[in-house]
């Protein structure tokens, strides 16, 4: 077998259409070795569902994607361009055996990405991604699974995948719950959400205005959406909004805006959810789950209302990992990725958005008077060095950061990694006193730098 690059990321597969691994050959290969692994766990016929956003290499990697799965006997349903949560969703409801994304999420529309979900609506684990890159790479063991040609799969479309979506959105609300009154504007990035992001608050009784909902193929994520909050944020105030749902191009990230303007992110919902889910009696483990860069703000926050914070590593799969593990039912990023278990295997951010507003409409406050964080100052230093020497291997450094923690104790924290994608220390500190953390980043940064510092140009 051919021992080739690994084509799997964190997310799937990414890279620039029409280059390698996002080219039609490449999807072709991919959608083989799919079907394969998912076909040969038992006798009955197969099915796969595929769903994309609105880049204009959508249709060739949809394509491609198909024509592998129907020459191992698999059908497809293609369901168009939807959210990744909602491909997640369908995927599990419609008792597909497995669900293709075709997006690069927040990336321009250049970039394209190819990702997996098992039959339960999760991403896939790493053993199965290993498999299916192995088959990829081996064309004589994929050849061997043709199918006969009676057996060729069929292709179908789903007409009505964005109504089954829509009725589920609502029904993770309360019945009782009505948005009559609430102007809302929404930004969809002209992304996957661009008719179902209006539609399910237009249905649920909001006024809504919306923007980004014109793809072209070419302006999603141009300018706009999770990740380009002007045009959204001046929405609000010029037309006087109660809220700003901005949702990143696959619709999986939500960033919110107060009426006053304000950045609500993924860590002022879960403080807010997190608080009400407790006191409701319905947080399992009485615990949230979020990464390492998640502010401090948010475990006080929390811990004032007697729930825990939980903290993984960077990125939404370690954080579904923690809650599958430990049955816990919120969890997130400050990105905006919020996965609500109880409704979704995935960050969603519709299903963010409409129970933030569920919140607002409930209680009939306003989104900044529900704020239920504070953020707590933060210095970053970054260190660029020759060679990642483990920090352990440091004694001044250790001694430097021990100290530190001692007097950051209960009031902030303190987080020294290296870079994944750079040669570079990161040194991030957050407290109350503004001159103490940046001299404690500083202090930590020139140890750092002692020992593993790169010449600087």
């Amino acid at each position: 077998m051919n021992t080739h690059r690994k084509l799997f990321g964190t997310d799937g597969v990414r890279g620039v259409a029409n280059e390698e691994p996002i080219t039609s050959e490449t999807a072709l290969k991919l959608g083989r070795a799919l079907a394969h692994v998912f076909r040969n766990s038992s006798g009955r016929h197969r099915r796969i569902l595929i769903g994309k956003d609105t880049r204009l290499s959508g249709y060739m990697l949809e394509t491609a994607m198909e024509s592998g799965i129907c020459s191992m006997g698999v059908d497809v349903w293609l369901v168009g361009p939807l959210p990744t949560p909602a491909i997640a969703f369908l995927t599990r409801s419609m008792r597909a055996d497995a669900g293709v994304v075709i997006s690069a999420s927040h990336n321009p529309f250049q970039d394209n990405g190819i990702k997996f979900f098992s039959r339960e609506g999760f991403k896939l684990d790493d053993e199965t991604e290993r498999r299916i890159e192995a088959l990829v790479f081996d064309e004589g063991e994929i050849a061997k699974h043709r199918a006969r040609p009676d057996d060729i799969g069929k292709a179908a479309r789903i007409d009505d995948a964005l109504g089954r979506y829509l009725v589920f959105l609502k029904s993770c609300l309360p019945r009782s719950v009505a948005f009559d009154g609430l102007k809302v504007a929404i930004d969809c990035a002209n992304g996957a959400a661009y008719k179902v992001g209006p539609e399910a608050l237009q249905e649920l009784g909001a006024d809504v205005v919306a923007l980004g909902v014109e793809p072209d193929g070419k302006n999603i994520n141009l300018n706009c959406g999770a990740v380009h909050l002007d045009a959204i944020r001046e929405t609000v105030l010029r037309q006087h909004c109660n809220v700003g749902i901005a949702l990143d191009g696959d619709g999986d990230r939500v960033m919110l805006i107060d009426e006053r303007g304000g950045l609500f992110d993924g860590d002022d919902v879960m403080a807010l959810l997190g608080r009400k889910l407790a006191a409701e009696g319905r947080l399992r483990g009485n615990a949230v789950v979020a990464t390492v860069m998640s502010n401090f703000g948010l475990e006080l926050a929390l811990r004032e209302a007697g729930v825990r914070l939980i903290r993984t590593e960077v990125g939404d799969p370690a954080v579904a990992r923690e809650m599958r593990l430990n049955s816990y039912n919120l969890g997130g990023e400050q990105s905006g990725h919020v996965i609500f278990m109880d409704h979704s295997t995935t960050g969603d951010g519709l299903i963010s958005a409409l129970l933030v507003l569920a919140h607002l409409a409930e209680s009939g406050r306003t989104l900044s008077e529900l704020r239920a964080m504070r953020r707590v100052p933060q210095v970053l230093e970054n260190v660029r060095v020759r060679n990642r020497v483990p920090f352990a291997e440091m004694p001044d450094v250790q001694r430097i950061i021990a100290d530190a923690e001692r007097r950051l104790a209960g009031t902030g924290r303190l987080l020294v990694r290296y870079s994944g994608t750079e040669m570079l220390a990161r040194v991030m500190v957050e407290g109350e006193d503004g001159v103490q953390i940046k001299t404690l980043a500083q202090e930590i940064g020139a140890a750092i730098q002692k020992y593993a510092g790169a010449q600087s140009d």
